[in-house]
């Protein structure tokens, strides 16, 4: 008996759940194809990453001894496709068994539920057990990730005494919202220039996919799991110590903070979940960080991924149509190149066109806050997180987006939206520092476009909102306003809205 394991970009693991019984004569197919390049305009690194770790996992197998079918994009027998390059090496090959582990992403698993004889195994990857997150949802007409999370910490007993959670309370959030002092530098992450075999990627992707957007200058990424465990005890070391307090920050200049960087080589499979919870407990049980910090770490990978990933295949696929709000506008040219006045919004752009990254603040609370009090339409915004982060698949992606920075979602990642004017970004980082707009000033032309923007955001949605215990206090908050006051901010908010609408030039 034969079988054929496919493996996918995004499940380089060791342990995935198509290696299970992996015996002589099997064969691993892995397949670079351009359905999966290019069905969203992705960042070259991104590509770059995702070519690179697969090369080097099926290196890493070949030398185990293990029969690999590995089919490059520039092959000229590729048909571009994993179903059929499934269907290629199965009548080449004739295995008795076609195995695979189910994908992540829902349009990933319907192509694959096309193959016919096609054993699709549960991902036993993530923390919450097959169907763990859909009986805890049964029956609640609404989820709210906290208690989930809770439960989750007493499933896997992490960060747990004797039933209750270390420390007295569940959740440090509210220490970990302080703005970065100007004499605290937080220290470079480790980096791993590129091998031979990355370098090998790096010229396939630039000749490839020279129109996409971002840069591979300086691409330094793990590409394999001894490097991003390397990574990882990096970030345990340095930066974890201060990463509760600055994990909200933004700074000009400072991509990174204190931040884990784990995301891109955790969701490829490249580190364990559990793995990194465990180490991270290990550091607050040997004071060497303090529980604000670790557990605000632990949250982020025990409570809200596994949260999302739940929410995710719970309401596809009508999840992607959703749009409660009724957003309508199209995506700002400056979204894909960072030219823009906006100095918030040309930083966190121009970064994650640099590094195909940028950290949750800066997503939710500048990109995803502009999107939102702006109208964009959920799906030109959906689109540009999935392409332009080399973390960002469709399952993690899309409720982030569309659920908590949008609230297209209509509530059921987030219990309100998170609208803000320019006064939180000032607080949360030295962005307005220097920038051409005055974010103290609402209503004339050098006014911060945040501040116009998130008056006519309440006041557009003001039925909906005011019938929202946590969004009651800024609905009244305009109806006290003067109508002269009013009338003013929607002016500005109207003459920032149609240079949006014409493409977003000079804003």
């Amino acid at each position: 008996m034969s079988a054929l394991r496919l493996v996918l970009g995004d499940q380089l693991s060791r342990n995935i759940a198509a290696l299970e019984g992996l015996a002589p004569g099997d064969t691993v197919l892995l397949a670079e194809v351009l359905g999966e390049c290019g069905y969203v305009p992705h960042h070259k690194r991104k590509i770059a990453l995702v070519l690179a770790a697969m090369r080097h996992f099926a290196a890493a197998l070949a030398a185990r001894g293990v029969a690999v079918r590995y089919v490059r994009l520039d092959d000229p027998e590729n048909t571009q496709s994993l179903a059929g390059e499934i269907l290629r090496a199965s009548s080449e090959l004739a295995p008795d068994r076609l195995i695979a582990t189910m994908p992540g992403e829902y349009r990933v698993a319907a192509a694959l539920r096309g193959v016919a004889g096609l054993e699709l195994r549960e991902d036993t990857r993530f923390l919450a057990p097959p169907g763990y997150f859909a009986g805890w949802a049964a029956g609640k007409q609404v989820l709210r990730m906290e208690f989930f999370y809770r439960e989750m910490r007493r499933l896997h007993g992490v960060l747990m005494a004797g039933g209750q959670p270390v420390g007295g309370q569940w959740n440090f959030d509210a220490e970990n919202r302080r703005k970065l002092p100007a004499d605290i530098a937080p220290p470079a992450p480790r980096r791993f220039p590129p091998d031979s075999i990355t370098a090998e990627v790096l010229a396939l992707v630039a000749a490839r996919f020279a129109d996409h957007p971002g840069s591979l200058e300086g691409f330094d990424e793990p590409v394999t799991a001894r490097d991003a465990a390397s990574g990882f005890q990096d970030f345990l070391a340095h930066r974890l110590p201060m990463f509760g307090d600055y994990q909200d920050a933004m700074a000009a200049g400072t991509p990174f903070m204190f931040h884990s960087l784990v995301a891109a080589p955790l969701n490829l499979g490249l580190l364990d979940p559990l793995d990194l919870c465990r180490a991270a407990e290990a550091e607050f049980a040997a004071g060497r960080a303090p529980l604000n910090a670790v557990e605000g770490f632990i949250r982020q990978i025990l409570g809200w991924r596994e949260f999302i990933r739940g929410v995710y295949w719970r309401h596809m696929p009508d999840y992607a149509t959703r749009n409660a709000l009724a957003a309508t506008r199209a995506l700002p040219a400056f979204y894909w190149t960072g030219e823009t006045r906006m100095r918030c919004m040309a930083e966190a752009i121009s970064q994650t066109m640099r590094h195909g990254y940028a950290h949750h603040i800066q997503r939710l609370m500048i990109t995803g806050n502009f999107a939102l009090l702006a109208g964009l339409h959920p799906d030109a915004v959906d689109e540009w997180y999935l392409a332009v982060y080399i973390d960002a698949y469709e399952w993690v992606e899309m409720p982030n987006t569309r659920g908590m920075a949008l609230h297209a979602d209509g509530g059921i990642v987030g219990s309100k939206p998170y609208a803000a004017s320019g006064a939180y970004i000032n607080r949360m980082s030295n962005y307005c520092t220097g920038c051409a707009y005055d974010v103290a000033e609402s209503t004339s032309p050098n006014a911060c476009p945040f501040n116009a923007l998130y008056w006519d955001f309440i006041a557009r949605h003001e039925a909906r909102f005011a019938a929202n215990p946590r969004m009651a206090m800024p609905v009244r908050s305009w109806h006290k306003m003067a109508p002269e006051r009013q009338a003013a901010l929607r002016a500005r908010a109207a003459t920032i809205l149609e240079v949006i609408d014409n493409g977003g030039a000079g804003l």
